[in-house]
């Protein structure tokens, strides 16, 4: 058995973060969308993405198909097992799943394949502020599923620990750190490391291969992804991975991509002066969405970066490879390869932006292969009606 998991209009709102990836990518909790639906069903999965994207996320031979901005619950698993073939599990117009042994799109699926309604509430990721909305819910889910029936490790007898709410992987380690797991899960990744001097309230979760720096404080519903560095400040965060946060500064109610760098001493704003809602740009408006929140920081997508003593405004939206620098705080939302700050900007080459590329990618172990220098450029190509200098 075998899925795909399609992007409906869901990929549209959730760009920048999804012009990098399919939804399904985008990891919320402890795992991917993607990663969840694999675990729950034990089955391979596949993506029904953009054409730009699919040499990277392919489609896979399937005849289940599940919506990838839905996260799986007990509920919905039990629904998606009964479907049969020529159904589809739909709440009022969102497609849910089909089951198809004929080749569909999720557009078809509604009038060509016989209707099932589901009547339970579900979590699905619609726009970016959502994923560290909804992050403590999913972590708590995600930590139950990958320690079911297994034994924690041991922490070294210098930690503090506050309650037993704790799931420690193979290779994890740390010293002389406080976890509170009295207000939610800690769960620390294999051969994670959180330095001397810490301070971690759950719930939290750091992905294998990645380090929390000396003397940083952690508050809940925070994840760190995996072959990330983080210190400083951080509250209700979510780094995807292969990012660094490496310094002093504030990071809250907030997103950043992969491949993203916070430089030392850098703050976003998360509430406004006048405690007023906060907006965020949309990428189809072309002006700024109402997201009914007090609280919201940063949304920054993949290979963005700023320098030291960045000052991010409440509600500020940096695009694919941002890049900014400079005093003051920059606009609300920085275009996708924008090379500047306050003071104004410029279009990021995209031959130097993937200059840097290379070589980030090499202090990783990593290659910037074809595919990916195709949707780098692909990206590029697109944003331009966004660069308005």
């Amino acid at each position: 058995m075998a899925i795909n998991l399609f992007d409906d209009k869901s990929w549209l709102t959730l760009r920048p973060l999804t012009f990098t990836r399919p939804v399904a990518d985008l990891r919320v909790g402890i795992l991917t969308i993607a990663e969840k639906w694999g675990k729950h069903l034990d089955v391979a999965f596949g993506f029904q993405t953009e054409d730009y994207l699919s040499k990277k996320y392919s489609v896979i031979q399937a005849e289940l198909f599940i919506n990838g901005a839905i996260c799986p619950d007990t509920e919905l698993l039990e629904a998606i097992a009964n479907l049969k073939d020529g159904q589809v599990l739909h709440a009022a117009d969102v497609v849910i799943a089909y089951k198809s042994s004929a080749t569909l799109q999720y557009s078809e699926a509604m009038s060509k394949l016989e209707r099932v309604a589901y009547l339970y509430g579900f979590v699905k990721i619609d726009y970016p502020e959502q994923i560290f909305g909804f992050n403590d819910i999913e972590l708590q889910k995600d930590f139950a599923l990958l320690t079911k029936g297994k034994t924690s490790a041991k922490l070294s007898s210098t930690n503090t620990i506050l309650g037993d709410n704790i799931f420690v992987e193979e290779g994890a380690t740390a010293e002389c750190s406080t976890f509170n797991t009295l207000q939610g899960p800690i769960y620390l990744g294999k051969n994670s490391q959180v330095w001397e001097g810490c301070h971690i309230r759950g719930s939290f979760a750091l992905c294998h291969d990645s380090q929390v720096k000396m003397g940083a404080k952690i508050y809940g519903k925070t994840t760190i992804g995996p072959f990330s560095r983080v210190g400083g400040e951080i509250n209700n965060a979510m780094i995807w991975g292969y990012s660094s946060k490496g310094h002093e500064g504030y990071l809250g109610n907030s997103v950043l991509g992969q491949w993203c760098n916070i430089g030392a001493d850098s703050n976003n704003s998360n509430l406004k002066n006048n405690y007023a809602e906060v907006r965020l740009w949309d990428y189809d408006k072309e002006t700024f969405r109402k997201t009914g929140l007090q609280f919201c920081g940063l949304i920054m997508a993949d290979h963005a970066k700023c320098a030291i003593n960045t000052m991010f405004n409440t509600g500020t939206v940096a695009g694919v490879s941002a890049n900014v620098f400079g005093a003051g705080f920059p606009r609300n939302f920085i275009p996708d390869f924008s090379w500047g700050g306050s003071h104004g900007f410029d279009v990021y080459a995209l031959d130097k932006m993937l200059e840097t590329t290379e070589k980030v990618y090499e202090r990783r172990d990593t290659a910037l292969d074809e595919i990916e220098r195709g949707i780098i450029t692909h990206i590029f190509e697109i944003t331009k009606q966004y660069r308005h200098f």
